[in-house]
């Protein structure tokens, strides 16, 4: 299968993902992780959560985050993490054609 069919592919695989939910699960709430464990713990143990540590940022600045903020860092952190995914790619794709091409040389000498 040559790369090209692959990476399509993988693209309608991505988006089928990302779209078939919304339909499927029609009046669903799409909520973060942290509310979902502080309901689920509240259920197990009968009492209101309480997180057992403030994070360091709001204490050093005095209270909560604004929500465009968290959104920014959170979008900041993305995409660090994708440029660091997409240079070891890089990396691995660049390392397979030297090799092939040492092997090639060889070959030829």
């Amino acid at each position: 299968m040559k790369t090209k069919s692959k990476v399509i592919i993988l693209l309608i695989i991505v988006l089928l993902i990302a779209v078939v939910p919304l339909f499927a699960l029609k009046g669903a709430e799409f909520g973060g992780s942290d509310d979902a464990g502080s309901v689920a713990i509240s259920k197990i143990t009968g009492t209101e959560y309480k997180p057992w540590f403030t994070p360091v940022l709001e204490t050093a600045i005095g209270g909560e985050l604004p929500g465009e903020i968290e959104s920014l860092l959170f979008c900041v952190q993305t995409g660090i993490g994708v440029g660091i995914l997409a240079f070891f790619m890089g990396r691995l794709v660049e390392r397979t054609k030297h090799e092939k091409e040492q092997n090639n040389n060889k070959k030829t000498q």
